[in-house]
């Protein structure tokens, strides 16, 4: 089923996604604002970030498997009404369990937007065109990383709430436009929802999100302690056993076993895993030229650009590059780029034409990892009926892959005295997952056998 107006379609799912993703960038400049006029504390404002990732990890899943139920179209509207409500409650909250509550609503709905727009694509898009438009898509979070401070500090002259409040006109644009575009397929025979699956996956979901959260590097024998690291994984190992079971009954589940009965999506959710890892370190770069460049936090931040625009500009190349070159060969040179630009964050003697250099290499090997290469594969092997979902599970793995990236950086540069040498050795330490997901993109189909399938 292909689109009379697929420009304005990927317009549409580009400024939805764009959205989603800022809201995780333009919170960082809003935050001493926030702290000042709620008297809050750190761990305090950590909770207002947590709250967004957890209900976001718990929403991909849940909309995205309701979206190949009901219809992309409803929810879409879905998402973005969600996403709008949580940014107004937001702007009008007097306490601080208002900001949390607004958090959690725009966290859940951002949830849905991407597997969906992902979803969309497949659905209305020949295999030839899927490519491109997902390196399109895929541009929004090298943009997001741009925009964010700069909207943030232009917002911010007038009040923290307008950078809430600028999401409430947008999604009134996204709603109208999807109501206009974004097909209405949905199952032809909708079967019981699986009530159980759903609830037995947000259990142990939560359950990940809060013990990698409440883990402390620094402090690991305390964390261990803890009364939400060691009981909230085992109640994740719990869940998941139980999640498993009722899905191999169920007889329309949340994600189907098939998903890690192939081979290929199994693959990308393992490689998913540990580019969220190594997206994840990404953050700690500007502490990293701080503390070895002895630079100001203002300057760290300008280093870092050049390798997020290389970012932006490759992920649309790699989209082209899909159907001529494969998305194996394509994984496996981003992965060593990558693999090259953390090393010589960890192994050199750090100077600034270095650091703007490994951002560089790295930037445009990430490109082929966050982008198309990933969500092309996913798309191939899932059944239409299944896309939405399967791209939803995609999105779960990247975001487990950025919890244990931060926790294991955090760890490994405490563990080693923080500073410039515990941030490098924490680089080293991240190269690790990096070889081995290099190995893991092996397994993926040549590109002969791609288009055979």
């Amino acid at each position: 089923m292909e689109t009379k107006h697929p420009r304005a379609l990927l317009a549409l799912l580009f400024v939805g996604v764009l959205m989603g993703a800022l809201d995780l960038a333009i919170i960082g400049p809003a935050l001493p604002a926030i702290e000042a006029e709620f008297g809050m504390n750190a761990r305090q404002l950590s909770v207002l970030f947590s709250a967004y990732v957890l209900f976001n990890v718990v929403g991909t899943p849940l909309l995205a498997k309701l979206a190949d139920r009901i219809g992309a179209r409803i929810v879409y509207i879905l998402c973005i009404s969600l996403f709008g409500l949580g940014s107004l409650i937001i702007v009008n909250a007097t306490e601080q369990a208002g900001l949390y509550f607004g958090r959690a609503v725009q966290g859940f709905g951002a949830g849905g937007i991407f597997p969906v727009a992902a979803a969309v694509i497949g659905t209305v898009l020949p295999k030839e065109k899927r490519g491109p438009a997902l390196g399109l898509i895929g541009i929004v979070f090298g943009l997001a990383f741009l925009l964010g401070p700069l909207l943030g500090s232009l917002l911010l002259r007038y009040a923290w709430q307008w950078l809430f409040l600028i999401n409430l006109p947008i999604a009134a644009v996204l709603i109208g436009g999807a109501l206009r575009l974004l097909p209405t397929a949905r199952a032809t025979q909708p079967r019981p929802f699986d009530f159980g699956g759903a609830a037995t996956l947000g259990l142990a979901l939560t359950a990940l999100v809060v013990a990698l959260s409440s883990f402390d590097g620094s402090a690991v024998s305390a964390s261990l302690r803890s009364p939400f690291v060691v009981p909230g994984l085992l109640v994740f190992a719990l869940a998941a056993w139980q999640f498993w079971r009722i899905e191999k009954r169920a007889p329309d589940p949340i994600l189907r076993p098939a998903f890690f009965e192939s081979r290929q999506i199994f693959t990308a959710c393992l490689l998913a895993l540990g580019v969220g890892a190594i997206q994840a370190a990404s953050v700690f770069y500007p502490a990293l030229a701080v503390a070895a460049l002895d630079v100001s936090q203002s300057e760290a931040a300008l280093l870092v650009l050049p390798g997020v625009l290389a970012s932006t500009v490759a992920s649309p190349v790699v989209g082209k590059l899909l159907n001529t070159v494969g998305t194996r060969a394509i994984i496996f040179s981003s992965l060593m780029l990558v693999y090259v630009g953390v090393m010589l964050y960890g192994l050199t003697d750090l100077r600034v034409w270095i650091f703007i250099g490994a951002g560089i290499v790295g930037g445009i090997g990430m490109a082929g990892l966050i982008g198309a290469p990933l969500r092309f594969t996913v798309l191939n092997e899932a059944a239409p009926r299944d896309r939405g979902s399967a791209q939803g599970l995609l999105n779960v793995f990247f975001s487990i892959g950025r919890l244990l990236g931060a926790a294991l950086i955090g760890s490994v540069a405490a563990w080693q005295g923080g500073g410039a040498h515990g941030y490098q050795a924490a680089f080293i330490a991240m190269g690790v997952p990096a070889a081995v997901m290099v190995l893991v993109a092996t397994r993926l189909k040549s590109r002969g056998a791609e288009l055979d399938g």
